[in-house]
């Protein structure tokens, strides 16, 4: 009987491409992974890696065997919601990743809420972006991953996972009460804190300062929005911020309204075949509004 982790790890592989980045993504030393794989391949009866220089490649049966892994993690992920379910109360660990403002905004509450309904539930929450997030849910790190998506830069989709749109959250633009101006274009010639290059956030601020006419002076860098608005508050930047980050119940800031109201997506993902797990949809049920 074929070991369903060692096909995780044979999947894995196949997106990965090399031992040393599964072992590196799953936590394993390279050579803990690569037993494993030479036990699927005595398992299997077939050579399922060639050697390439200093890599791996899968031959044409291992390419076999992952295809239909596909099928038999999914099922798997069915069998045990299935069983979940058939029980009288929910419980278990159930393991979240987030972005950093739903961890500050809308974890607690859901917590607070599943404590009171489902006290033998346990939840361990990670803090990261969803860029690393999701590789780390198709990988089995997570069980849910709470996301979020920026006007016109959406993330790329798994087909091994499932996600449910949960609610939408404004973006802003945030300005100092000592300043005069009251519109985007008419901070242009101030400073700005973005995200770091290379994220959601800040390729969709940066777009927005080029479609209202200018290239935005970004000073200062921090994923932390609470950065963002001690700096704003200082009266030394200005920021575009999701409404969820909190500016409107800050003093000293004032928030105004970007043109055609621009909205992020926030949602969650499993992997194909959990939606109905008992925790996943308790932890769905508590996050909406």
């Amino acid at each position: 009987m074929l070991d369903l982790r060692r096909l995780r790890l044979l999947r894995e592989l196949a997106r990965r491409g090399t031992i040393a980045a599964v072992a590196d993504a799953l936590s394993y030393s390279p050579s803990a992974v690569s037993q494993q794989l030479a036990a699927l391949e005595r398992e299997t009866g077939v050579r399922l890696l060639e050697p390439t220089g200093r890599r791996v490649r899968l031959t044409a049966q291992a390419d076999l065997l992952v295809s239909h892994a596909e099928v038999l993690l999914e099922e798997m992920e069915r069998t045990e919601a299935a069983l979940a379910r058939s029980m009288h109360d929910t419980r278990g660990t159930l393991r979240v990743a987030a972005f950093q403002t739903a961890v500050l905004a809308l974890i607690p509450p859901a917590l607070a809420q599943l404590h009171g309904l489902h006290p033998s539930l346990r939840v361990e929450v990670t803090e990261l972006a969803p860029e690393i997030a999701l590789p780390a849910l198709t990988s089995g790190e997570f069980d849910i991953v709470l996301a979020d998506e920026y006007p016109g830069h959406p993330l790329p989709r798994s087909r091994e996972t499932e996600r449910h749109d949960l609610l939408t959250d404004e973006l802003r633009l945030v300005i100092s009460t000592r300043w005069t101006e009251r519109s985007l274009r008419t901070v242009a010639a101030r400073p700005f804190v973005m995200e770091p290059v290379g994220t959601s956030p800040r390729d969709w601020a940066v777009a927005v300062c080029r479609q209202a006419g200018f290239e935005p002076d970004v000073r200062y860098t921090s994923a932390d929005p609470h950065t963002h608005l001690r700096l704003v508050e200082a009266g030394l930047a200005a920021a575009l911020l999701p409404d969820l980050a909190g500016a409107q119940s800050r003093q000293g800031v004032v928030t105004r309204r970007l043109h055609r109201r621009p909205t992020r997506l926030i949602f969650t993902t499993v992997r194909r075949g959990a939606a109905r797990h008992p925790a996943v949809e308790a932890l769905t049920t508590a996050l909406l509004p």
